[in-house]
């Protein structure tokens, strides 16, 4: 007979206690505590076969080689492919297009590998069919499965073996005896029978995950330790542009990044993100400047615009879209102080265009050169790029790979890069001129001056 008991689960960080508590003596929060019934019977080990001891050195890899996608940007991600056997999260806010995305990658790989299992807990078969229609999937080697609970999950991919499963999502998928679908114990059930029996069968398997409107993954922090790869797939609703952001890769590099742009007929990646970016520019616009900034491996250049206007009320407005908010501030202060402009009476507006956001301190002078020129109405050359951070002083510091990016503003048509001074020399493209600046007031003396 099958013995129950119960027990309090942390929904933030997953710790468990037999009594309920106020405050999680784990991760400090409060009122995190949820009931939770547990089972002795269906252990996720049940179904699995036990694995075996093997000495490191004799473990050879030729014959376990990445499974290769028809996305270059989506492999670049992942670090080169699917590595067979691993679990991978996808998460992102909802019609972002995640189910989109994993269903096009779906219907390519079965055409070119065999089969691929497609665990649906949201959308029936029918659903999923309009839209592989919509997107232009044959569906040939591609099974779709419309089920919930986590064991006939197991068994139907065990009878089928295919080369890659995807469920989705693990908020909608249960286990027998484990609560309410969606759970924090739910979540993390599914999951590591999921991620037990992916190791135990080398096939790898792609997990949705839902997001709370704070942005991060719905259910315990516990999940994102589980997985081996967390993707977010990100983008603003009103842009059509998505970016496949890597927060956790045991297998490759997390600062790596896929572009793809969303069109009637589903995800599309996007060959040269650089010239998409700023094909709608306008040439002479004040308030903007160009950025090379890095992603990764990859650079990318940005537009960076920016807009002052006399405050209406005593304390002036400071808004960021695409960056860090306090990096605003810090910039728009060393402006005021080391700059010579005043900004105490100004609104400011920032903003990168694309909804591309951008997290690296090269984009300081960029920014400090975008306020300037809408502060003091002037133009700056169209064709200038801008690299460089900028210190509290006033100083400005090199940043790391510039010839990556000045290569980048080189194939993209900009003829002269602004740059603080480097200790190595650089290997300048034919064309581009490269003037290097200390500071910021230098900067702002050869920046707005050219026409």
């Amino acid at each position: 007979m099958a013995k129950t008991r119960t027990v309090y689960v942390c929904s933030i960080c997953g710790n468990e206690s037999l009594k309920w508590l106020g405050r999680c003596p784990q991760c400090g929060e409060w009122n995190t505590y949820v009931e939770k019934t547990t089972s002795s019977t269906g252990s996720a080990g049940s179904y699995i076969a036990p694995a075996e001891v093997q000495e490191l050195a004799a473990i050879s890899l030729e014959d376990v080689p990445r499974i290769p996608l028809n996305s270059s940007e989506f492999n670049c991600v992942l670090g080169g492919g699917i590595v067979p056997g691993s679990l991978v999260l996808i998460s992102g806010d909802p019609g972002i297009g995640k189910s989109t995305l994993l269903l096009q990658m779906a219907g390519a790989l079965a055409e070119k590998e065999g089969k691929v299992l497609y665990v649906s807990g949201e959308e029936s078969a029918s659903q999923i069919k309009l839209r592989a229609e919509r997107i232009g999937l044959s569906g040939n080697g591609l099974f779709i499965l419309p089920e919930t609970r986590i064991e006939n999950v197991v068994n139907s991919a065990q009878d089928l073996s295919p080369d890659l499963v995807i469920v989705d999502s693990i908020q909608t998928a249960y286990v027998e005896g484990a609560g309410a679908a969606g759970s924090v114990a739910q979540v993390r059930e599914c999951t590591l029978r999921l991620m037990q029996w992916a190791k135990s069968s080398g096939i790898p398997v792609f997990l949705v995950g839902h997001v709370t409107k704070e942005g991060a993954i719905a259910g315990p922090h516990v999940l994102e330790h589980m997985v081996d790869v967390v993707l977010y797939l990100e983008g603003e609703h009103f842009s059509s542009y998505r970016l496949l952001r890597g927060a956790k890769n045991r297998f490759g590099s997390t600062d790596e990044i896929g572009i793809f742009e969303m069109r009637d007929r589903g995800l599309f990646e996007v060959a040269n993100p650089s010239q998409a970016l700023l094909s709608h520019r306008t040439e002479g616009a004040i308030g903007t400047v160009i950025v090379p900034t890095l992603e990764g491996t990859r650079p990318l250049l940005v537009e960076i615009q920016a807009l002052t206007n006399p405050t209406n009320f005593g304390m002036p407005r400071r808004t960021a879209s695409g960056f860090d908010f306090n990096r605003l501030l810090l910039i728009a202060a060393v402006l005021s102080r080391r700059g010579g402009i005043s900004l105490s009476d100004q609104d400011i507006i920032a903003n990168v265009a694309g909804g591309i956001r951008v997290n690296e301190p090269a984009m300081d002078l960029g920014l400090a050169l975008a306020i300037a020129s809408s502060a003091r109405n002037a133009k700056m050359s169209p064709t200038m790029a801008t690299i460089g951070e900028i210190g509290l002083s006033g100083e400005l510091r090199p940043v790391s790979q510039i010839e990556k990016r000045v290569a980048e503003a080189a194939k993209l048509g900009m003829q002269t890069v602004l740059l603080p001074p480097t200790s190595s020399d650089l290997s300048t493209p034919s064309g581009v001129e490269l003037k290097t600046v200390s500071t910021l007031l230098e900067a702002l003396k050869v920046g707005l001056q050219s026409k």
